[in-house]
């Protein structure tokens, strides 16, 4: 059995970036926690319940181990690639959907928290993990058919949300509630238009891992 091939000091610095990020990301989560706690307006169903909690903490996850393989082998296995893929596009969709639809809406008498968390979660991690995908070395060259591995848990949250609205008649984001202006079509343009995002984002992803790199046969031949 031939070695693993070891990261260059280029890749090492790499996976240092990724694990001072999740950190960064889990801080931005448990200041938040801890901030509601203090005000006695944490409410773990509802918050965990956010699209951006439940993707972020698996960027935390991601971003720790893909930051720790980074450290040790010079390229990471085809699963991990697409898993990073998947939660680069949830990333991705976080930013512009917080950024478009929702940073400018009108108080609405909840409690508002402190800023840098949000900025965190919402710009920042996404900006950095785009950056990541698009200068991180090791990445293999993933497969056009991936292209549908990112939308496995959209599709789980978002019936998981409907669902929950539907019986509770709490939506998590406005432009999930269908008693608003434009109702049901609205509601599904919104999710019509955010799938296209996500399977965007996943194909602009997959073409930027072909690029210039060698296949993932390849690649898993060098980590046997």
């Amino acid at each position: 059995m031939t070695a693993p091939v070891a990261p260059s000091p280029y890749r090492r610095v790499v996976g240092i970036l990724r694990i001072l990020l999740a950190a960064l990301i889990l801080a931005a989560i448990v200041t938040q926690i801890v901030d509601q706690i203090t005000h006695d307006a944490f409410e773990p169903a509802r918050y965990f319940g956010f699209f951006t909690i439940q993707s972020s903490l698996m960027n935390v996850v991601v971003l720790a181990v893909g930051g720790a393989l980074a450290l040790r082998v010079a390229a990471e296995p085809e699963l991990m690639a697409r898993v990073r893929m998947s939660t680069l596009c949830y990333a991705v969709i976080t930013g512009v959907v917080y950024n478009l639809l929702l940073r400018n809406l009108p108080p609405d008498g909840s409690f508002v928290g402190l800023d840098w968390p949000n900025e965190v979660l919402h710009v920042w991690a996404p900006v950095l993990i785009v950056a990541d995908w698009l200068l991180a070395p090791g990445r293999p060259a993933l497969a056009w058919n991936r292209i549908w591995f990112a939308m496995i848990y959209p599709v789980a949250w978002l019936g998981y949300a409907l669902v929950r609205g539907g019986v509770t008649d709490y939506w998590t984001y406005p432009f999930l509630n269908p008693n608003e202006p434009g109702g049901w079509p609205k509601v599904l343009l919104y999710i019509l238009v955010i799938a296209v995002v996500i399977i965007g984002i996943s194909a602009a992803a997959i073409g930027l891992s072909r690029l210039g790199r060698r296949r993932v046969g390849e690649l898993t031949r060098d980590l046997a």
